[in-house]
């Protein structure tokens, strides 16, 4: 598991995480339902994993309203892949079918995956972005002075 489980998350830290990070977190968490799902599912527990399940596609309507559809192409795909791993966990529901869940769970460790790697080069993008706007406004000082 993480080492953020959002159940124990405070809204101070929260509030300290920015969209992409939340995002993480929310991927995490959807992946931790689950993970728990498919484990009481297996322990014939079919109130609880019903309750797991019904989380983790509240998880996933909370992803997708938080989409933002001017920013491209990417948004409306993960859209359309949020909305088919929402039908697939509801068929699961209904026929506590372990193999739907495992397929909708390697969806989402895909996806998160790809979000934490861009989320590891995120600080090194944002301080070069930076840098360009300093030097960019450095050299506008230079050439107003002259």
């Amino acid at each position: 598991m993480g080492v953020y489980n959002l159940e124990i998350l405070t809204e101070e830290i929260v509030y300290q995480k920015n969209s992409q990070q939340l995002t993480a977190l929310l991927y995490e968490g959807f992946i931790e339902s689950l993970e728990a799902a498919i484990t009481l599912i297996e322990q014939k527990n079919y109130i609880d994993a019903n309750k797991r399940l019904q989380k983790a596609n509240d998880i996933l309507r909370r992803l997708g309203v938080g989409l933002k559809y001017d920013a491209g192409i990417i948004a409306h795909q993960l859209d359309a892949l949020y909305n088919y791993m929402a039908e697939r966990l509801i068929e699961a529901n209904i026929k506590k079918d372990i193999s739907i869940i495992k397929e909708v769970l390697q969806l989402m460790t895909t996806i998160s995956s790809a979000w934490n790697e861009v989320l590891k080069k995120e600080p090194q993008t944002a301080q070069n972005s930076f840098m360009q706007k300093a030097a960019a406004y450095e050299k506008f000082i230079t050439t107003y002075e002259q």
